[in-house]
């Protein structure tokens, strides 16, 4: 029962309830097809009135979308033992306005695959990270922000291969590729005054990159441990590095309605990597984390707290807290904080500074 909850509680304001009120619009021979998304509508404002190389930026309250999806779940038996899979998911958003012309901006999950009770499960395309799917999912309980671990696009998200293990004692092993190419990179061809005639060949890198994660996680009653790595190859770009990166976590439920979580991650830093236009490379790091989910009745909190050491920028602390409320089964209500702190230029935010860093967001979110 324990284990049950905690799992809720975790993923519950993540959407969970989503995929729960899949629609199956057939199931036939062996074959099935589900149907499933949510339209989620907030207001939101605050958060840091500075990006990360010091550009003012407007934090006015204004409506957004908060993550609405259309998704398609396949499944077809072919042995007893083994199923085909498939999974399809957009994102598109719902506030309208001059969004309504680009509203499927995203193809969120697009994979296949196969699953087998006694060897495992096998898939490719473009899906979430394993790393994010059994290492740091304890702390991916926000609607929008507040993770501060990787998350699930990390070295994921096409072009991607992953294989985990069955449940073996309480034990699953995991492992992902995602592959980078150049395939189709031109070589142009200049002629200087004398005739002769050279290309980019040389400055163009036509390697291909294999970008791997992996690791474990072990489930027994009310506890959750993950461990893993990701191999943090640059090509992806945004905070990659180039380095290794290694997280763990611990999830244990005290208590039919009370849960609590921790977690450690790490990179090294690389001196290589050039700084960006406000002199932060956000390179190297270790952080960590602690926080806490309570449900009561048709009530769900979170409350999360990190420790963000960066190796080339100082330090800074981050909390983030939620409250959900179930109205139905379908529909729910809810509201979220995020403060940061994080340093901008010669800015360094205390925990305690709540004067023009906080982010919040409320709104509501229909399940079908």
């Amino acid at each position: 029962m324990k284990k049950t909850l905690l799992a809720t509680a975790i993923v519950g304001a993540m959407g969970a309830t989503a995929a729960a009120q899949a629609a199956t619009v057939y199931d036939q021979d062996g074959t099935k097809l589900d149907i499933y998304g949510r339209i989620a509508l907030g207001i939101a404002g605050g958060g840091s009135e500075y990006t990360d190389t010091g550009v003012e930026r407007n934090a006015d309250a204004d409506f957004v979308d908060a993550y609405s999806r259309l998704g398609l779940n396949l499944t077809h038996d072919i042995t007893s033992d083994l199923t085909g899979f498939g999974r399809l998911e957009w994102r598109f958003r719902a506030d309208g306005d001059d969004n309504r012309f680009d509203a499927f901006h995203e193809t969120r999950q697009s994979y296949l695959g196969l699953k087998s009770k006694q060897f495992g499960t096998i898939q490719a395309g473009n899906f979430d990270a394993f790393y994010n799917q059994f290492v740091s999912l304890p702390f991916d309980v926000y609607i929008d922000r507040g993770l501060e671990f990787a998350g699930h696009p990390t070295q994921s998200r096409g072009d991607s291969i992953g294989y985990y293990t069955p449940e073996m004692s309480g034990f699953t092993a995991f492992l992902q590729a995602k592959h980078y190419s150049n395939r189709g990179t031109t070589f142009a061809e200049t002629t200087d005054a004398d005739g002769n005639v050279t290309n980019n060949q040389d400055a163009v890198d036509e390697d291909t990159t294999v970008a791997a994660q992996g690791g474990v996680r072990y489930a027994t009653g009310p506890l959750t441990l993950g461990l893993g790595f990701v191999d943090d190859v640059e090509e992806a770009g945004g905070n990659s590095n180039d380095e290794m990166l290694y997280g763990a976590t611990a999830a244990y439920a005290f208590t039919d309605a009370f849960s609590a979580r921790l977690g450690y991650e790490t990179r090294d830093n690389n001196d290589d990597r050039a700084d960006n236009a406000a002199g932060v490379s956000k390179n190297g790091y270790d952080t960590w984390g602690i926080g806490a989910s309570y449900a009561t009745g048709q009530w769900a909190f979170n409350v999360d707290y990190y420790n963000v050491d960066l190796d080339d920028a100082g330090s800074r602390d981050s909390w983030a807290a939620g409250a959900y409320y179930t109205v139905s089964s379908n529909f729910n209500v809810f509201a979220e904080v995020q403060d940061a702190d994080a340093p901008t230029l010669d800015r360094d935010v205390t925990l305690g500074d709540l004067t023009d860093d906080v982010y919040w967001i409320t709104g509501a979110r229909y399940m079908f």
